[in-house]
Parts: structure tokens; sequence; C-alpha cells
């Protein structure tokens, strides 16, 4: 089921890329941008992640905590973020659930893979509120991140 805005973002624990648990419970109180890309190195989502640790000050300055979500494994994502200097954190949802939890999953993806996450952002407030939702049409597609700036912006 598709996440509504103004609904409860739904639980969940997953690993981050340093193999520490980092849950929505421990985000209480931070304002969130969950990014869903599908699969590290690969050129869209490089572009992608690269252009956020380029202008991590702009959400920065909003005092937003930037998390990127792929299914691929802690090793490859722990890999990818130093290849790419990311200055974010990246969690990895191996085993689909928050994928499949926020409605972002192809369940056939190119090269006949099955359960990539799809290009999507959610802003969650500091209450665990989505605010903003965007799935994009197309693994091509990046999300409107001047929207997104605008909806952290206005958050309290």
């Amino acid at each position: 089921m598709a996440i509504v805005v103004g609904q409860e973002a739904p639980a969940f624990k997953l690993f981050n890329d340093e193999k520490k648990p980092v849950s929505l419970e421990d985000l209480r109180g931070k304002k969130v941008l969950l990014l869903f890309f599908p699969l590290a190195f690969s050129s869209v989502c490089t572009a992608e992640l690269c252009s956020i640790r380029d202008n991590i000050a702009r959400y920065n300055e909003v005092d937003a905590t930037v998390i990127g979500v792929s299914v691929d494994s802690v090793y490859v994502l722990k890999k990818f973020r130093e290849d790419q200097q990311l200055n974010f954190m990246l969690i990895s949802d191996f085993n689909k659930s928050l994928s499949r939890a926020f409605d972002v999953i192809y369940e056939t993806f190119g090269y006949e893979m099955q359960g990539v996450s799809k290009r999507a952002a959610f802003v969650i407030d500091k209450e665990g509120i989505i605010r903003y939702s965007e799935e994009c049409k197309t693994p091509a597609e990046l999300p409107d991140f001047e929207k997104i700036r605008d909806v952290l912006s206005g958050l309290e």
C-alpha cells in the first residue's frame, strides 16, 4: 500500500554501512530525508548520491539527516560510500523489508533481478510522520530536490 503524506512512517531497524543498527525510533527528534535508490555503483544512483554529497550543506542548513537506502549489502554500501566519499549514512535493506513497507520495490528489475528498490524520496518529521513522498516513474528519473528542500525548510 502506497505511503501517504500525513501517515506515520513504517517502523524499521536496519544496519548501516558501518554495520550499526539504525531504527526509526533512533531518528525521533530529527528531520529525515530517506532516499531509496536501486543499486550502488550504477550510473544514475552514483550521480544522484554524489549530488547530495556535493550539496550536503543545503541539508545541514535545515538540520536534516540524509539517509540513502538500497537492497545492497552493508559491505557493498561501505565500499560505495568510501569510493564516492559520501558524507551521509547508507542503510542496507538487503531483506527488502523497508522497500516493501514503503511500497517502493521493483519485483523484477533489469537483468531479471528480483526485489530492487525504486528511486524514491520521503521526508519524515521529528515525530515520525511522512511530510513528503515521491516515487520516481523510472529508475533514470531523479526526485525533485528543490521541493524536498522546501518541505524540510518548512518543518520545525
